[in-house]
């Protein structure tokens, strides 16, 4: 187990300091778990491209990018080797049959549970001593960070 971070115990350090510290390592804590294979090979990117197509169904790149807040150019990258794997497939736009939506295929959704599945199981694991009223409480304050995040996000883009 490693040392923790002066920032992160030194109680006079201000608390937007030790915050940021403990982000970044939650991080690339993360990104050690999946890269370790306890989580699944699918990265964030994937995970969060397949999740918006799972929950709100086909979407065009321009609309799959402006949800994840990200370029279009950015969504064509990350969503061309899911495609090549078969976990996304291109459908025609009803409303115009000559664009095409992206959509989930049967592979992508089981691909996605599974990891979704692991990556539960895995939360499950981290907070099991955790009092069920501060695991909501986690969740809550999480959530309104990430809302925090994506306002502060969109306000800078102009959006």
């Amino acid at each position: 187990m490693t040392t923790p971070s002066p920032q992160a115990t030194d109680r006079t350090e201000p608390v937007h300091t030790r915050l940021q510290y403990q982000l970044a390592l939650f991080a690339r804590r993360m990104e050690q778990v999946r890269t370790s294979g306890d989580v699944g090979a699918l990265d964030r990117a994937a995970y969060l491209l397949l999740d918006r197509l799972e929950r709100h169904g086909p979407a065009n790149v321009k609309a799959l990018a402006e949800a994840l807040g990200v370029d279009s150019s950015t969504v064509t990258r990350q969503v061309a080797p899911l495609v090549a794997a078969g976990l996304v497939g291109r459908v025609q736009d009803p409303a115009d049959r000559r664009a095409v939506r992206l959509a989930l295929t049967p592979g992508g959704c089981g691909r996605l549970a599974e990891v979704r599945d692991c990556r539960a199981e895995l939360t499950r694991r981290l907070v099991a001593d955790w009092p069920p009223e501060e695991q909501h409480a986690f969740c809550a304050l999480l959530a309104r960070f990430n809302h925090a995040m994506e306002s502060y996000s969109a306000d800078r883009q102009g959006r």
